[in-house]
């Protein structure tokens, strides 16, 4: 048999078992990391599930989540003369209240790309009359990096480099949904890359306080289906527990060093979520002996932003698992990828251009 052959049987069996356990019960998985929702997409995997299993996507893609506001900041800066941006391409384009960051670039913003916060050191060392800032946004997957490039300025006496924190947390997020009343789910796939970071052991009040079981997953199309075998199982006996499918990379207590490099810049911090408002302690603050290296601290702004949803735009929606893409008005009409109207479908992680490159944008799952 050869590994193909193998990983089609052990799908088969898979999927036999689930239908097996649910007999005909409907129940509701929500994961919450980005890169899940593209690759159960790629992978095809909603179209082979048993009927009775709905995925639904969460706030995990970073980009999605961070607020008119913070984009509204950071092309304010953008426009400044003393200012270099750089960023991680996918925020270029993502739009606030009035234009974007490719807006402020072709109006001779200096906008760089990058693929590493660590990347913007050499950038401020060759330009020491500048204000290097690079946008901060993401989840614990990335904060440790970022973490790390304040540490080596600091090393290098970089005064000149300067991160715009829009970093979030995934479980207090998780609570949030889960306290709104609007999200009803029966588990969560969680999101295997900020596990690396926080362990499994940041996700057990999934179980204790809420009886909601959580199987932490990897990204192969077989690593996912058996980590959603693994909540089958658990709701179907009607157990809460959180376990571990991608045990060759994340450990219970996860990854030490990150974690300190986190703890040591950052302190949890209210922040605001798209579609969500505030949530305690679900964000990242540095914290006052590392001031120095917060632009936002440095270089105070008033910006007036509008209300979001201005546009008519349903994204927050979607993040919070309330509704699908397609229940959009704008979905694959006035929003598609080439002219997004929200930050869901700028994003490459991004639920809704995840189901317009393959799915509702091509046939219409679940119609």
């Amino acid at each position: 048999m050869t590994r193909a052959q193998k990983m089609q049987a052990e799908s088969r069996a898979i999927l036999d078992e689930m239908r097996c356990l649910l007999a005909g019960r409907h129940i509701r998985i929500m994961e919450v990391c980005g890169t899940h929702t593209v690759a159960i997409f790629r992978a095809g995997l909603r179209q082979i599930l048993p009927p009775e299993v709905e995925l639904v996507s969460g706030p995990g893609c970073p980009v999605c989540v961070t607020p008119d506001s913070y984009i509204d900041a950071a092309i304010a800066y953008a426009g400044m003369e003393d200012v270099i941006i750089t960023t991680f391409g996918d925020m270029l384009k993502v739009p606030g209240t009035r234009s974007s960051l490719t807006e402020a670039q072709a109006a001779g913003a200096d906008v760089r790309i990058v693929y590493s916060p660590l990347d913007a050191l050499p950038i401020a060392a060759e330009h020491p009359e500048k204000k290097v800032i690079f946008l901060a946004v993401g989840f614990e997957t990335t904060a440790p990096t970022e973490a790390a490039a304040v540490l080596a300025a600091e090393q290098q006496g970089r005064r000149n480099f300067f991160l715009l924190s829009a970093q979030k947390l995934v479980p207090p997020v998780m609570r949030a949904l889960l306290d709104g009343g609007e999200t009803h789910v029966d588990g969560f796939l969680l999101p295997g890359h900020v596990a690396v970071v926080t362990g499994t052991e940041a996700f057990s009040f999934l179980a204790e306080d809420y009886h909601v079981p959580g199987v932490v997953g990897g990204f192969a199309p077989l690593e996912i289906l058996t980590a959603l075998q693994m909540l089958v199982r658990q709701i179907a006996d009607g157990a809460a527990r959180i376990e571990n499918a991608y045990p060759s990379v994340v450990q219970p207590a996860g990854n030490p060093a990150a974690r300190a490099a986190m703890e040591r810049v950052y302190e949890p911090a209210e922040t605001a979520w798209r579609g969500l408002g505030m949530i305690t302690a679900s964000g990242l603050a540095m914290r006052e002996a590392y001031c120095a290296y917060d632009f936002a601290a440095v270089r105070p702004l008033t910006i007036e932003t509008r209300i979001e949803g201005r546009r008519g735009c349903r994204c927050g929606e979607v993040l919070r698992g309330a509704i699908l893409p397609k229940e959009c008005a704008l979905f694959g009409k006035a929003c598609v990828p080439e002219h997004a109207v929200g930050p869901c479908m700028v994003s490459v992680e991004g639920t809704c251009a995840a189901w317009y490159k393959y799915g509702g944008g091509r046939f219409h799952y679940g119609a």
